[in-house]
């Protein structure tokens, strides 16, 4: 919306930050300390979900239908979906990298810390404002250690791929492929919430979001191409 200050705008790219890592592979130390950081709080954004008992997040409804009609574990469903999400990211020309690794072990890690230790909301209100909490949390998290370039993890590469090969906006992107997992999951046989929904249809525009408060921060340049991998910036 065009009048609204460009700070109040969502981010319709990944900025360029001057952390960005030249390689994917390799990190200077404040680079994998904003990486951590910022999946640290994303985990931290899911344990929210979960402490709100409101419904989980599309993904873990995807999971669930599965476990329901195949009788798999949803540890084992769980890794199946990931698979083959890093699989559809061969034709949007994606690379792995540290972040990728990270992604799975720091979120788990911190899913599962953060939702022990953290109170679990009684208060209908409160739950619901947990569960804002969360999503937002999911956002800055997104926004941090998107913006590290060492290698999304298995979601939010195929969000970034269909980002740049289609030059669609990030929260659009975004929406779709959660509406997208939510709405299998739930014919699979999955339990929904208000949570769930609310997660969905909030995420993107929330990642949005804090690709933009992580790009005023850091002072970035925006990546508006489409067609080739932005310049570091000096």
């Amino acid at each position: 919306m065009p009048f609204l200050p460009g700070f109040l705008t969502p981010s319709r790219s990944v900025p360029v930050t001057r952390w960005r890592s030249e390689s994917r592979w390799s990190s200077k130390p404040s680079t994998l300390a904003i990486l951590i950081i910022g999946l640290w709080i994303f985990g931290t954004g899911e344990a929210l979900l979960i402490i709100a008992d409101l419904g989980v997040g599309p993904w873990t409804v995807f999971a669930q239908g599965l476990n329901v009609r195949t009788g798999l574990s949803i540890g084992t469903t769980t890794f199946i979906i990931s698979v083959v999400v890093l699989l559809a990211w061969i034709p949007l020309k994606e690379r792995p990298g540290l972040g990728t690794i990270a992604n799975a072990i720091v979120i788990a890690t911190a899913l599962q810390v953060m939702s022990t230790i953290l109170p679990h909301p009684t208060n209908t209100v409160v739950k619901f404002l947990v569960v804002i909490a969360g999503v937002a949390c999911v956002g800055i998290g997104s926004g941090l250690y998107l913006t590290t370039n060492l290698g999304p993890g298995p979601r939010d590469g195929m969000m970034t791929g269909i980002h740049f090969r289609t030059g669609w906006p990030v929260a659009r992107v975004r929406l779709g492929i959660e509406i997208g997992a939510l709405t299998v999951g739930w014919f699979l046989g999955g339990t929904v919430g208000i949570g769930t929904v609310l997660f969905a249809v909030l995420v993107g525009p929330f990642v949005a979001y804090g690709l933009k408060a992580v790009g005023v921060l850091a002072r970035a340049k925006t990546v508006i191409e489409t067609d080739e991998e932005p310049e570091l910036d000096a």
